[in-house]
């Protein structure tokens, strides 16, 4: 997929698993000019990795999250002009949250009448959730 693509959206849980799922084989596959893009977990991408591809200019990045998830002060990040880093808030900052309250509601008036959960989390997904 890396090789393949000229945008890397990642978008996964903060897993054991998923540790630097984006690493440097992956980064190296990807094309020259070629951005990533991580709105999910810092720990998913390898920094370590990342950094020298963005420094020399072969990557653009648009960083939504960080390990640390605020770069310390003096990070070449803040600096480099194929990087965009911008605050994690999530995406909740709207009517969504409504729904969610509205949906968290509805659950638990479910469980108090007796009635099963509309959309039960089961242990076969806490695998894939985080």
């Amino acid at each position: 997929m890396c090789a393949r693509s000229r945008i890397v959206s990642v978008h996964a849980p903060e897993l054991p698993a998923t540790r630097h799922l984006i690493g440097a084989a992956q980064l190296a596959a990807m094309a020259d000019g070629a951005t990533l893009i991580n709105t999910s977990r810092g720990s998913l991408i390898d920094g370590d990795a990342l950094l020298p591809e963005l420094v020399s200019g072969r990557l653009n990045a648009v960083l939504d999250v960080t390990e640390p998830e605020v770069p310390p002060a003096g990070s070449p990040l803040y600096d480099l002009p194929n990087v965009l880093l911008t605050p994690h808030v999530a995406g909740s900052l709207g009517e969504e949250i409504h729904r969610l309250a509205d949906f968290a509601l509805d659950e638990v008036a479910r469980y108090a009448s007796g009635l099963p959960f509309a959309d039960p989390v089961t242990p076969q997904d806490l695998a894939r959730s985080a």
